[in-house]
């Protein structure tokens, strides 16, 4: 061992007697400098000109650490994309050197071991990255002291990312510099392996073996974890492995000088080392084998709790997630072959490691929904297998690998998913669908996947049923007044059906109110309610039913009789808001305190933050009257959505839209008050539980195309079944979003970072070369 650090200590003091080192150091030093300061300065200068022009201004809102040490114009981002340049340059004449000067032969007589050679040089080599990480570490602490709250969690994660990277390219390097006594040579060699080692993963996907093979060779996205602060066991050991792999390597190389051994004996020694790093490759990434430490502060690359909840619910019970790609469907590309390393690292990893025992199997087959006859338009005169073959050959994928329709039939029914790419999640031989989206994320984010892990659990999921007979919106029209797209939309992300609802009609003529639902929809009905009807909806209200119910102008009679029972009235007439950019009976009522607190949904979350700072958000009713509650009901009743006070009238009678804005006039009938609700909620105690009845005098607000009423929606939905569904999965916000200095701090860091300090190990190094020179 002491062998060891001895030809360290000399290894060290050759690297530091020559130019290369000094130069490498003082190059990578002005990198991280720029990288650093000019995006620091820039925010600094951003923060005192925002600060001195906006009192109100807190925050940038956003992770600082990460903004300037992980994103693409930050420090981390850009040293490991241009590491591939210094370390060859370094490297070049580890070994070389010695066998050029002829000091090699001095070492191969003297009695120390190839080892304790190999081993010197490379601990040499270590330390020297030490040095780059220290470097690095400065402007750590400095944006420790910069930054409010830095996250320093993630900083240490992405320094010790650098730092394996570093000494994986040197570990390389020194092999590369035993093949070769041309030190350009060595430096051409290892620029190769590695671009080899960083573009192999794309390389032969399409194949199961060599696609494994390739991507666990890969040095690409390696550090992607480290960088986002998550450090997993998997990523650490395959570069111990690859250092371990190319050091042995050179000893085996070095030995070779030493012995007169046959070709197929040296061959052997590198076979074994190369398998060794792959059986320990291959357990290691084992998911039961995975282990995990989230560094950064808020746990932000962990499963929320609330996911974490329902994996452990399922407990040791293996579970079963089917992918069908459809060759000729939606989000083909996202399934086949070639993308499945993506598919089960940017999607699953983060359940695997809380339920290791997930099995993954692929389904590929080619099909079309009967009905739709675009394909054949499309693809004039050619069967679906003609249209298949051809589709496969511009996918360069061969069409055998795709079963035909009659197969893939026999095995599931495809045709109400839209024979998209989806995936089907099989637990105690009860099935679900996980859906993808066609929108920027694709793949379903937490929430989704969480409720569809919760399908499986649950016996019945929470069932909201609409009531149809009276004209009401419809969940199964796709039109713009209809509520299809936020109930029943497979292809919505946020849809009640991919977030743990199911949702059905119930004709109030014909069927009776089941007592175990979740909600009752009454969504504007155009017609009176039958006497039948009505008493049906009075005797589920009695029990101690939940609704939500939706009017709208002109129609108040339809509700009115009903709501009399519950101690509201919509009122006559509609609502009037004048602005320079809406039609008059476009009214913007202001969310309360009451619906704030519906839920645990971030964006209420934000809106709450927003009311700390005396700030309110309004949402667009098209079409609203006020709603009127009486105090002697049963229910307490807590407006959702409440007028600005003094803007809003109401006008009796009809509202001409499409002419000059109305005018206030008592004497047609018109009246004003202070406010107006248009949305309330009431509750009750009932039956051992809380009664919760929503009404609300706009129905528009949930049609699809006012998106479902956006957040409001859901947590309308979230509220009558106390927040059981959705699962939400928020993300903690992040705290350093703002500076500690001034732009005049930046900029004296600017000078002392990427001036002053390489110019000082400039003329260190200056001094030392030209006094060891004149030696």
């Amino acid at each position: 061992m002491k062998m060891i650090f001895r030809i360290a200590k000399t290894e060290l003091r050759n690297l530091f007697f020559s130019p290369v080192a000094w130069f490498l150091t003082i190059a990578f030093m002005i990198q991280c400098g720029v990288y650093y300061t000019y995006p620091l300065y820039g925010l600094a200068n951003w923060q005192d000109v925002i600060g001195r022009n906006n009192p109100a201004f807190k925050s940038f809102g956003i992770s600082l650490t990460s903004a300037l040490f992980l994103a693409q114009d930050g420090i981390f981002y850009n040293v490991l994309q241009n590491l591939y340049l210094f370390v060859p340059l370094l490297t070049m004449g580890l070994i070389s050197r010695e066998v050029n000067s002829g000091t090699i032969k001095l070492l191969y007589s003297s009695p120390i071991r190839t080892s304790e050679i190999v081993l010197g040089k490379y601990l040499a080599i270590m330390i020297y990255n030490l040095l780059l990480v220290s470097i690095v570490g400065v402007l750590m602490i400095a944006g420790f002291f910069n930054i409010y709250a830095a996250d320093y969690g993630v900083l240490l994660s992405a320094a010790l990312a650098f730092y394996l990277l570093v000494c994986t390219y040197t570990a390389i390097g020194l092999f590369m510099s035993s093949l070769t006594n041309y030190q350009i040579v060595s430096a051409i060699g290892s620029f190769i392996i590695i671009f080899v080692l960083s573009h192999i993963s794309g390389l032969w996907q399409k194949y199961d073996i060599v696609r494994d093979l390739t991507y666990f060779l890969s040095i690409s996205g390696r550090t992607v974890k480290m960088l986002k602060g998550l450090i997993t066991t998997k990523d650490v050991i395959y570069f111990v492995m690859i250092v371990y792999m190319f050091v042995s390597f050179t000893l085996i190389k070095m030995k070779a000088g030493r012995e007169s051994k046959p070709w197929w004996a040296q061959a052997a020694r590198y076979t074994a080392v190369f398998a060794s790093v792959l059986v320990i490759g291959y357990v290691s990434s084992r998911p039961s084998m995975i282990g995990y430490w989230d560094t950064t502060k808020g746990n932000t690359n962990t499963l929320h709790p609330n996911t974490q909840a329902v994996l452990k619910e399922m407990g040791k019970e293996p579970m079963e997630i089917t992918l069908y790609t459809n060759l000729l469907g939606a989000g083909v590309n996202r399934g086949l072959p070639e993308n499945r390393n993506d598919y089960l690292t940017a999607l699953w990893e983060p359940y695997l490691r809380f339920k290791p025992d997930i099995k993954f199997n692929y389904v590929y087959y080619y099909d079309n929904d009967d009905r739709d006859s675009t394909l054949y338009r499309t693809w004039k005169g050619k069967s679906l297998a003609e249209i298949a073959a051809q589709t496969a050959e511009g996918q360069e994928v061969d069409v055998k690998k795709f079963l035909p329709p009659a197969a893939v039939r026999k095995m599931i029914n495809l045709q109400p998913e839209g024979y998209r790419l989806v995936m089907q999640l099989k637990y105690k031989g009860k099935t679900t669908f996980l859906r993808t989206f066609d929108d920027a994320v694709f793949w379903p984010e937490e929430q989704q996947v969480a409720a569809s892990l919760k399908r499986l659990l649950q016996d019945r999921m929470p069932k909201n049923l609409f009531l149809t007979g009276n004209l009401e919106r419809s969940i199964y029209k796709n039109g713009e007044r209809e509520y299809s797209g936020h109930t029943l939309a497979k292809e919505g992300r946020l849809a009640l059906i991919n977030l743990g609802f199911d949702s059905d009609s119930l004709c109030l003529d014909t069927q009776e109110i089941p007592a175990d639902i979740a909600t009752l929809v009454l969504a504007d009905p155009k017609t009176a309610i039958s006497a039948a009807g009505m008493e049906k909806l009075r005797r589920y209200i009695d029990n101690g039913g939940n609704m939500l119910i939706f009017g709208e102008p002109g129609k108040q009679q339809m509700l009115n009789p009903l709501l009399q029972q519950l101690g509201v009235q919509l009122m006559g007439g509609t609502l009037i808001e004048v602005s320079k950019d809406e039609m008059p009976h476009m009214v913007k009522p202001i969310a309360t305190t009451a619906t704030m607190h519906l839920s645990e949904d971030p964006a209420l979350i934000v809106l709450r933050e927003m009311q700390t700072e005396g700030k309110s958000m309004g949402l667009l009713m098209p079409g609203v009257t006020g709603i009127t509650f009486s105090d002697s009901s049963a229910f307490r009743a807590a407006p959702l959505l409440t007028t600005v006070p003094g803007n809003v009238w109401l006008k009796a009678g009809t509202v001409v839209t499409d002419s000059t804005a109305p005018v206030f006039n008592p004497q047609d009938g018109d009246t004003r008050q202070p406010y107006y609700a248009t949305a309330i909620a009431l509750t009750r105690k009932i039956n051992n539980k809380e009664q919760r009845i929503v009404i609300s005098a706009d129905a528009d607000i949930m049609s699809n195309l006012r998106q479902g009423g956006g957040f409001l929606g859901r947590n309308l939905y979230a509220w009558m079944v106390n927040g059981a569904f959705p699962i939400y999965t928020p993300k903690p916000a992040p705290v350093d979003t703002k500076l500690t200095i001034s732009a005049t701090t930046a900029s004296i860091e600017k000078y002392l970072f990427v001036w002053i300090l390489p110019g000082l190990v400039l003329l260190t190094g200056t001094i030392l070369l030209v006094r060891r020179k004149r030696q």
